[in-house]
């Protein structure tokens, strides 16, 4: 390869912007908007379609009027939360936001990292640009490694900040509390902090960010969390995202469908393309429509073409591609054509693939392939092709060639799917080469779901759409359904997943159909619908012969426990036991997981948790997150009853770990345990908080019982503030819910003691906690669970 630089014309940069009006169009709309709460614009489109540059043609048309700051995520600093804040930071400070609360927080993080350096103005970052630091640091002879918040704050007294300024930031309790915060929640603080000092440096003039190549942010792996984080809070500005595929945050809360604008990119139309030609220098009209014709409207390939030009006869789309890779010699275009069916490669994947096809693939050929301009990093610390030059070069593989590189990219994929990204890959080059059965396909999705939660199996869902292409083989089909609707299980969306599984829409005969009547009975179960939900799973239970009867029979045991027969939900459990193998750690996590909430409910906690500790022990052994945040919820909801003082922390590390998996219900079951938490300790004020926030979970979740369970915590709550009134209105409307929904019998008695307790006695409550009473079937005596029941209530009423 001859020496010379990847940037190779000047002219590059000042190309003329054509066409995009629709887009510029869609930007002053959005724009419009500022001010009502967090706005996105994502820009999607193939590489090469021009994002990039659209990006740069907005900020230049508002830069006047709005404070405009970069984020190019090809950059791997970009991708870094704390660098990315840095970087923001001091292209919205040059532009004059004012970031005193930021500029501490960051300095504190900073120190956090490096605490072997002092926090010097030789050493701190961007201190040039912050007057609030250049002014404490000019006071502190040095600031203590330990304590750093505390002791910026302390240095104020000593400083020339205006009075105003000093007493806004000393008495500000985030700030203050810096210093306690563990490693993960300091770095979340100092995006708050930086989204704050935004807000309050944006009433005169709104900001636009714009954040580039969001693709390379690595959100595979849940790294993107910061930046859904971020673009959360800011709420006085636009957030322009330009990016290959849609964002889909909406997987992980359904709001985000409000805040995102997706507006995607095509391709120029031909009078655009041959108008970027003409200036190009192209002035054959014929070689111009040729090009034009060859391009498919993409930029990247107009400039290429147009780069690379000859005079005089008229450019073939053949000749522009040979054009493309004159530099490259035959031996490397055999490696490239079989990495173009790869989405991604690192050097273990192409020494693998040149040796199946008897190529030599040592490291001077890596080297030289990936110096290419056209092949560039990716995350995870591969490389992958230029989307253009990898359709370009896989359509002129063979058929069977194609398929040759599939099956060797699935067995190489193959040994190192030991993660969610591994396991996707192989299952793609697997569906693509022929070598996996729908069968293949579950187990795989399985085993994303364990380790990635629906994070990583949207992924494969997605890969399978797209190989079916709306038709195909009706096992895949049928898998693709499956995988559909248990991903919507996860997110405890019913309304999806009643969606994609209207009745009668199952086949019985088949795992793939069979699972999807079990996550039709889910979505059923999920929206109070018991009595259909039970039907559903005892169907599948009672027909089916493969592996999904375990999992109908584990939830047809949950939904006995739920409607009081704990005796039946144990007699379930026992026989699905006897009948999984010894290696399915996730489902024999599941069953003991339902024994400790029979128990649970039986208001027997001793018992309860040690049934928890065994579906922890098999969780743990399956590798299962999804699990873990499960146990984590589950933990905290036992801890309200016997340890509130624990229960607080383990109930918000359960709503952390949920919401990063997008499970909302579990978010509002772990809400409702902190609330109850609070309850016992007479923290009456912060156990109202974590209720609301519970409610609004539920209530989105469309998880009737878990709602109604969190109404009878706030009937309590209003018994403990002397509000009798309004502890009666909350107790019926949740005994309204559970009988509708034919759950929680024990419930539904607890709540006509409260209304004793309260002396508002209601006949209709009174009329269904007897019958609820009578269809229960305790696991030891009715004297024992009342006892237990009465015993509990009054912890929860003080």
């Amino acid at each position: 390869m001859p020496l010379e630089p990847r940037f190779r014309r000047v002219a590059a940069l000042h190309r003329r912007f054509v066409d995009r009006e629709a887009a510029f169009e869609a930007f002053s709309e959005e724009h419009s908007k500022v001010g009502r709460g967090p706005r996105i614009l994502n820009v999607t489109g193939v590489g090469g379609i021009g994002k990039s540059r659209l990006l740069r043609e907005f900020g230049g048309r508002v830069k006047d009027t709005h404070r405009v700051a970069t984020l190019d995520l090809q950059v791997p600093a970009h991708r870094h939360q704390e660098d990315a804040l840095a970087v923001l930071r001091v292209q919205l400070g040059e532009r004059g936001v004012r970031f005193d609360q930021y500029d501490i927080a960051y300095a504190v993080l900073w120190q956090r990292l490096h605490p072997h350096l002092g926090l010097t103005r030789a050493e701190l970052p961007f201190i040039e640009h912050s007057e609030v630091l250049s002014e404490l640091l000019d006071t502190a002879a040095g600031v203590p490694v330990f304590g750093t918040a505390v002791s910026l704050l302390k240095l104020m007294d000593k400083g020339n900040a205006t009075r105003k300024r000093r007493r806004h930031l000393q008495q500000n309790e985030t700030l203050r509390q810096l210093d306690l915060l563990p490693g993960a929640e300091l770095v979340d603080a100092v995006t708050y902090m930086f989204a704050e000092d935004l807000r309050a440096g944006s009433e005169g003039k709104p900001y636009v960010l714009f954040v580039d190549a969001y693709e390379a942010s690595g959100r595979a792996d849940g790294s993107d969390v910061w930046l859904r984080d971020l673009a959360a809070q800011l709420d006085r500005g636009l957030t322009v995202i330009a990016s290959r595929e849609a964002l889909g945050w909406e997987v992980y809360d359904a709001d985000w469908r409000e805040v995102i604008r997706e507006f995607p990119i095509e391709g120029l139309p031909m009078e655009a393309r041959m108008e970027l030609l003409s200036d190009g220098g192209v002035s054959d009209p014929v070689q111009r429509e040729v090009i034009a014709q060859a391009s498919v409207g993409l930029p990247f390939y107009l400039h290429l073409a147009t780069d690379s030009r000859g005079s005089g006869h008229v450019v073939s789309q053949d000749e522009i591609a040979q054009r493309f890779l004159e530099h490259v010699s035959a031996e490397e275009r055999r490696y490239l054509q079989l990495l173009s069916v790869a989405r991604t490669f690192d050097y273990d994947l192409f020494h693998g693939l040149a040796a199946a096809f008897q190529l030599p693939g040592g490291r001077l050929a890596w080297e030289g392939l990936t110096a290419y301009s056209f092949v560039y990093p990716a995350a995870g610390g591969g490389f992958q092709l230029h989307r253009l030059m990898a359709d370009m070069l896989r359509g002129r593989l063979s058929p069977a060639m194609a398929d040759d590189a599939h099956s060797a990219l699935y067995l190489l994929w193959s040994e190192r799917a030991t993660d969610a990204v591994g396991m996707r890959e192989a299952a793609y080059h697997g569906l693509y080469a022929g070598a996996i059965s729908d069968g293949d396909l579950l187990v795989y999705a399985d085993r994303i779901t364990a380790c990635g939660g629906t994070q990583g199996v949207a992924g494969l869902i997605s890969d399978l759409q797209d190989h079916l292409g709306g038709g195909g083989d009706p096992a895949l089909e049928e898998a693709a359904a499956c995988l559909a609707a248990e991903a919507a299980v996860l997110l405890g969306d019913s309304d999806r997943i009643n969606e994609l599984t209207p009745d009668a829409s199952w086949r019985l005969d088949t795992e793939a159909g069979a699972r999807l009547a079990v996550a039709a009975g889910h979505g059923r179960r999920i929206a109070g619908q018991t009595t259909r939900a039970l039907r559903i799973y005892s169907d599948v239970l009672d027909v089916h012969t493969g592996p999904a009867r375990w999992p109908a029979g584990l939830w047809a045991a949950d939904l006995h426990m739920a409607q009081g027969r704990f005796r039946r939900a144990f007699e379930l459990v026992e026989q699905v036991t006897r009948e999984c193998p010894e290696d399915a750690g996730v489902l024999r996590g599941d069953l003991a997981r339902l024994l400790h909430l029979a128990l649970r409910f039986s208001y027997d906690f001793t018992a309860a948790d040690r049934q928890l500790q065994e579906a922890a022990r098999h969780y743990q052994k399956a590798g299962t997150i999804v699990g873990e945040a499960l146990i984590t919820t589950n933990r905290a909801e036992l801890l309200a009853w016997t340890d509130p003082f624990a229960a607080v922390a383990v109930a918000r590390k359960a709503v952390e770990a949920n919401t990063d998996l997008g499970a909302i219900h579990e978010v509002g079951k772990a809400y409702s345990a902190l609330g109850q938490a609070f309850l016992t300790l007479g923290r009456l004020d912060e156990a109202a908080d974590a209720l609301d926030s519970a409610c609004v979970a539920l209530e989105k979740a469309r998880y009737r019982s878990g709602r109604a369970r969190a109404e009878l915590l706030r009937a309590c709550l209003h018994a403990r503030c002397q509000e009798p009134d309004q502890a009666a209105a909350s107790a019926r409307w949740a005994v309204d819910e559970l009988v509708d929904a034919e759950v929680y019998p024990t419930l539904i008695v607890v709540a006509d003691r409260l209304l004793a307790a309260v002396n508002r006695r209601d006949e209709r409550v009174s009329t269904a906690a007897r019958q609820a009473w009578a269809a229960i079937e305790p696991i030891d005596s009715r004297d024992a669970l009342e006892d237990r029941m009465t015993h509990y209530l009054r912890g929860l009423l003080g």
